[in-house]
């Protein structure tokens, strides 16, 4: 089961004034995409980028569905996402004020109003965990960058507010970004210049890591 989540009180970040209905994704997909070994599974590649963002920024693009994290001027690693559902879209600039690791996943009262199914709490490392097993928190809102425990719906329009990673690569991504840094969350779209390098290295050897930028 996966959910996403709303907005929490001021942020940078506008939010659609209709929020629409509450939307409950129970990450179906049928049982061969469910019995997938999604373990090592990754999307992560290095691109061309624009040269306006300065390193360790992170790009969220909804109109490419990509997530891009700046690791040296006009160049980044490109990660494939799911993106909130049309009406929870959003745009802004926010910070990652917090990460978590195996991260447990609480729904708000408004959600469990609208679904009195829903559990009061999924522990951190549960297998149906919405979550997955890392999270960056967004300003003060409860907007994540995280993972799934549903890796076949990324890709796709899915989530409330929250942008979803494949496993792999949100543990990719949480090694390289440190607390404070900028999230850039924007319509714009990136796909005509975020392009492969004419000498395309290996994501592995990326310069920046753990929120430095690794000797070269």
């Amino acid at each position: 089961m996966i959910l996403g989540v709303f907005l929490a009180g001021a942020t940078s970040a506008s939010a659609p004034a209709e929020a629409g209905i509450f939307r409950l994704l129970l990450g179906s997909g049928g049982a061969a995409p469910q019995n997938r070994d999604w373990s090592n599974v990754t999307s992560r590649k290095v691109v061309r980028f624009s040269t306006r963002y300065e390193p360790g920024t992170i790009v969220v693009s909804f109109a490419d569905r990509r997530l891009y994290l700046v690791t040296r001027p006009g160049e980044a690693l490109s990660y494939l996402i799911g993106t909130p559902v049309l009406e929870e879209k959003w745009s802004g600039v926010l910070k990652v004020s917090d990460k978590r690791v195996d991260p447990r996943w609480v729904p708000t009262p408004d959600m469990r109003r609208k679904d009195p199914s829903l559990p009061v709490l999924v522990p951190g490392g549960h297998p149906r965990n919405p979550l997955g097993r890392r999270a960056l928190y967004l300003g003060n809102t409860l907007y994540r960058i995280h993972g799934t425990d549903a890796p076949w719906t990324i890709g796709g329009e899915v989530s409330n507010g929250c942008i979803r990673l494949y496993n792999r690569d949100i543990l990719d991504l949480y090694n390289r970004v440190p607390v404070g840094a900028r999230v850039v969350v924007t319509y714009d779209r990136f796909h005509n210049v975020a392009s492969a390098p004419r000498r395309a290295r290996t994501a592995e050897s990326s310069p920046w890591r753990n929120g430095v930028l690794a000797a070269n």
